[in-house]
C-alpha cells in the first residue's frame, strides 16, 4: 500500500477545475456572440465580462498557475481557438515583475484575480530615425481585482505587479501570443531604439499535484489521464490508469479516445518536459478543461506512487487477479505437446486476433477470439469431455478466455496454456505460420444454449441493458457525459452493417487493450447485442475491470446500418498544412542525382524493420526537428506513414515548427506498394530505437536475446498482482466464478 505525502499547496479540487473550464467556455461563447457586431465596437463589453470572471477567484488558485524564484512569471493558456483567435490566458508573477514597453500587434484586454498589476500606457511616435522612436505616456491604470484595462493594437505599455503581493491576471487576446510575430519592445520608457521579439517559449497551462491527481482517480468522476510520450518511451515508466496519446499523433487519435470536448484532462509525461506542448495542442483542438502534472511522471513516483511499465497495464493485471483469485486451471506446454501428439481427446482454441493467429499458432489451434468464444466453441468442443485449451501468446487472453468459458458454464474440461506460446518457444517446441483463421458458425442448438449461458454471467456481473428510448437519452446527453458505443463483432461482420457511429472494437481485444480504445475513466460505454452472447459476455469483463458505467443495447429489427470500416476523423490542431507529393513525383525524384528528397517514416519502427522504401529513414516524430535541424535548409523533406494519414499530420507540424516546405507522401507507403515500387528490409536506418512501439518479445530476431525478453517479460506480467496490492485505491476488479459467487 502507498504512503500519502502531504503538500503544502491545498489539494487540488476536480470541481475547481470543472466549473472553471466552464465558466471560460461560456465567456469565450459570449465573446463571439458580442464579436458578430465588430470587435472593436464591444470591447468594453467584453473587457467587463472579463473582469466578473477574474472576480471570481475561487477559480483561480494560485497552486494551479505556480511560480518560484527559478521561474519568477509564467503565462498560462485557459482557452484559445483552433486559428488562435480569442486567446485567454493567466498571466502569474512574483510580486515585482517588470515587462519593459512593448505592444501586441492585436487589441488586448487585462482583468485582475490577485495583486496589482501597474499598467504604464504610451502612444508611439515616429521620429526622424527609423531604428527609433518615441514614447508619450497616456495613462496608468493599476489592475486589481474588479479592474481592467484594455489596449489597441498599437498601444505600448509596461506592466509591473506594486505592492508587495504575487499577481495572477487575466490576459486576453484578439489573437494567440504564438501568433504574434511582429511584436517590438523598447529599450526604455523614453522610447529609443526597439527590437522585434519572438512569442513566449512555453505557455504553460493548469498544474495538478500528483496527491491531487490520486484523489480525482479515485472520485468516481469522469477523467481523461493521457501520457503524451511516444509508445516505447511511455512503455518504459508510466502511471497505471494513463492512456498513450503521442504528442504528434494527437490529432490522429485523440477523437475516438477522447470523444467529449468538457472531459477533464490531466496530461502527464516524464517529466513535464512535453506535457504543456500537449495541453496548448488539446485547448486549439477544442478540449476545455485540461491540466498538466506537476513534474509529470517523476514527481508521481517521488510522491510514494506505483509507477509501472509494458502496456495494456489494467488489462493484463485483470487476468493475473483472475488467475490468482479464481486460481483458473492451467496445462504447461509439455503436456499439451503431448496430449496432441497422443490424439487425446482435446482442442486448442487461439484467443488472439485472426492476423496474430495467422503470424504464428500453436500447430493443430483453432483461431476463436477472446469475444467469440462462448458464441463459437460449441462448434469445435461438441463433446462435453473434451478439454478445451485457450491459448495466447503470452497470459492475458489465455487466462481470460479460459475463465470465460468458466463462468459460462460451459461442460467441458477447460484451462489455458500456462504462458502461452511463448512457453511453447522456450521448450524448443516450433509453432506454424501462415494459417488462416476460419470461425465456425454456431448452430441454432449450439447459439440458444450460449445465450443461457451468456445471459447469466451477465446477470452475476450486473451488466445492464439499455432500450433505445434510453440509448437516445444517453445520447443527447453526450456533450454532458462521455458517450462511447461500440460494436464488437468480427470486422467482416462490422462492415457488412453496423448501427451509424459506432466503432469497432473486437470484444476479445476491447477487454485486453481497454485503455486503447477508452480514454476517459467512468464514461458511459454501450456495447451493441447482435445475438445475445457476445456483448454481454465482453460486458461482463468490462465491469469487472471497473471504472466504466458498461451497458449493452440489442438493436431493433430493420434498424438502419451503414456499412463500411469504421471511418476516421482526423482533427486538426492548427490552419498549417503540408503539400501532398505523389507516388509517381517521388520516385522520379529519389532517381535525381541532385536535390533528391529525404524520405521519413514516422509510423512504426517495427513495420519499417519488415518494409521501407528504399533510402527511408525512420523516426520516431517527436524528435524529427533534432533530426531535420541537421540537414541543410534545402534539402526536401517527404513524410510517409502507412497510408498517409499520420504523414500528413506530422508533415505540418514539422514545417509549422521549423518553417520548412515539407511535403507528405499521399497514399503513404501503401501507394508505393500498390504501384509495384521497390520496399526493401532493415533496421539500419532506424534512427530513434524503439521509441515509438512497444517491442513484443517475438520482435527480437536474434533467439538467446528473443528468449531472454520473453523470461523477462512472463516476469514481469506475474509481478503485477505484488504492484496491485501496494497500489490498491486503483484497480479493484470483482471476478465472478461460475457458481456466480464474488471470489474472496
Amino acid at each position: 500500500m502507498t504512503t500519502e505525502t502531504t503538500s503544502p499547496a491545498p489539494i487540488h479540487d476536480a470541481r475547481v477545475c470543472a466549473e472553471r473550464a466552464r465558466a471560460v467556455a461560456e465567456f469565450i461563447a459570449s465573446t463571439r456572440a458580442l464579436a458578430r457586431a465588430g470587435e472593436s465596437a464591444v470591447l468594453g463589453t467584453i473587457a467587463e465580462r472579463l473582469t466578473q470572471l477574474g472576480q471570481r477567484r475561487e477559480l483561480f488558485p494560485e497552486h494551479h498557475f505556480p511560480v518560484s524564484k527559478e521561474r519568477p512569471n509564467a503565462v498560462y493558456r485557459l482557452a484559445e481557438d483552433p486559428d488562435g483567435r480569442f486567446a485567454l490566458f493567466v498571466s502569474a508573477g512574483l510580486a515585482g515583475k517588470y515587462q519593459p514597453p512593448h505592444d501586441h500587434t492585436t487589441w488586448a484586454m487585462i482583468a485582475g484575480i490577485r495583486g496589482n498589476e501597474r499598467n504604464v500606457v504610451y502612444r508611439r511616435r515616429a521620429t526622424d530615425d527609423p531604428l527609433r522612436d518615441r514614447l508619450k505616456h497616456t495613462r496608468t491604470v493599476d489592475v486589481t481585482a474588479g479592474r481592467h484595462v484594455i489596449l489597441a493594437s498599437d498601444d505600448v505599455h509596461t506592466i509591473e505587479l506594486v505592492g508587495g503581493e504575487n499577481g495572477l491576471h487575466l490576459h486576453f487576446y484578439g489573437l494567440s501570443l504564438e501568433r504574434l510575430t511582429r511584436r517590438v519592445v523598447f529599450e526604455s520608457s523614453e522610447g529609443g531604439t526597439f527590437r522585434h521579439f519572438s512569442p513566449p517559449a512555453l505557455i504553460r497551462h493548469p498544474v495538478i499535484a500528483p496527491q491531487a491527481l490520486r484523489q480525482a482517480l479515485v472520485s468516481g468522476r469522469e477523467l481523461a489521464l493521457l501520457d503524451v510520450r511516444e509508445e516505447g518511451v511511455f512503455a518504459k515508466k508510466h502511471l497505471l490508469l494513463a492512456s498513450n496519446a503521442p504528442l504528434w499523433r494527437l490529432e490522429v487519435v485523440i477523437d475516438a479516445l477522447v470523444p467529449r470536448r468538457a472531459t477533464p484532462i490531466v496530461v502527464t509525461d516524464l517529466d513535464e518536459h512535453l506535457g504543456h506542448q500537449a495541453a496548448g495542442k488539446l485547448a486549439r483542438l477544442g478540449y476545455r478543461d485540461v491540466s498538466v502534472l506537476a513534474g509529470g511522471t517523476l514527481a508521481w513516483e517521488a510522491a510514494g506512487y506505483e509507477v509501472y511499465s509494458g502496456t495494456n497495464v489494467p488489462s493484463k493485471a485483470l487476468g493475473e487477479v483472475i488467475e490468482t483469485t479464481l486460481h483458473t486451471p492451467t496445462i504447461d506446454a509439455a503436456e499439451l505437446q503431448r496430449g496432441l501428439a497422443e490424439g487425446q481427446d482435446l482442442v486448442v482454441v487461439d484467443s488472439r486476433t485472426p492476423e496474430e493467429f495467422q503470424a504464428f499458432s500453436v500447430p493443430g489451434a483453432h483461431s476463436v477470439p477472446g469475444g467469440e468464444l462462448v458464441y463459437r466453441i460449441r462448434e469445435l468442443a461438441p463433446d462435453p469431455s473434451t478439454r478445451v485449451v485457450v491459448n495466447c501468446a503470452g497470459r492475458t487472453r489465455s487466462i481470460i478466455g479460459a475463465q470465460t468459458l468458466i463462468n459460462a458454464g460451459i461442460p467441458n474440461p477447460v484451462a489455458s496454456l500456462k504462458d502461452g506460446t511463448m512457453a511453447w518457444l522456450l521448450g524448443g517446441r516450433e509453432l506454424a505460420h501462415g494459417r488462416a483463421a476460419l470461425n465456425p458458425e454456431p448452430s441454432a442448438h449450439s447459439l440458444a444454449v450460449a445465450r443461457r449461458q451468456a445471459e447469466a454471467v451477465a446477470a452475476r456481473t450486473a451488466v445492464q441493458r439499455i432500450d433505445v428510448d434510453l440509448l437516445a437519452r444517453f445520447e443527447s446527453e453526450a456533450d454532458a457525459v462521455t458517450l462511447y458505443k461500440f460494436d464488437i463483432r468480427t470486422s467482416a461482420e462490422y462492415q457488412s452493417g453496423h448501427l451509424p457511429g459506432w466503432r469497432w472494437a473486437p470484444g476479445g481485444q476491447l477487454v485486453q487493450a481497454t485503455d486503447e480504445y477508452i480514454g476517459t475513466r467512468h464514461a458511459r460505454v454501450v456495447i451493441a447485442d447482435w445475438d445475445g452472447v457476445r456483448a454481454l459476455t465482453t460486458a461482463a469483463w468490462l465491469v469487472q475491470l471497473g471504472g466504466y458505467q458498461v451497458y449493452v443495447h440489442a438493436p431493433a429489427p430493420g434498424t438502419p446500418l451503414e456499412v463500411g470500416p469504421e471511418p476516421r476523423r482526423i482533427l486538426a490542431s492548427s490552419d498549417a498544412t503540408a503539400d501532398w507529393i505523389g507516388m509517381g513525383a517521388l520516385a522520379e525524384a529519389t532517381r535525381a542525382s541532385s536535390a533528391a528528397p529525404i524520405v521519413f517514416d514516422v509510423e512504426s519502427s517495427l513495420a519499417f524493420a519488415r518494409a521501407h522504401i528504399p533510402g527511408a529513414r525512420f523516426c520516431a516524430p517527436d524528435r524529427l526537428p533534432e533530426f531535420v535541424g541537421a540537414l541543410s535548409p534545402d534539402q526536401p523533406i517527404v513524410i510517409t506513414s502507412s497510408d498517409g494519414v499520420l504523414a500528413r499530420v506530422v508533415a505540418a507540424e514539422l514545417g509549422r515548427r521549423t518553417g520548412r516546405q515539407v511535403a507528405a507522401l499521399l497514399g503513404g507507403t501503401q501507394a508505393w506498394r500498390q504501384a509495384g515500387q521497390p520496399l526493401v528490409p532493415g533496421r539500419e536506418a532506424i534512427l530513434t530505437g524503439d521509441d515509438d512501439a512497444w517491442y513484443s518479445p517475438y520482435a527480437y530476431e536474434d533467439k538467446a536475446e528473443r528468449e531472454a525478453q520473453m523470461r523477462a517479460y512472463l516476469s514481469w506480467e506475474l509481478g503485477l498482482v505484488a504492484q496491485l496490492e501496494r497500489d490498491d485505491h486503483f484497480i479493484n476488479p470483482i471476478p465472478m466464478g461460475a457458481d456466480g459467487k464474488e471470489q474472496a
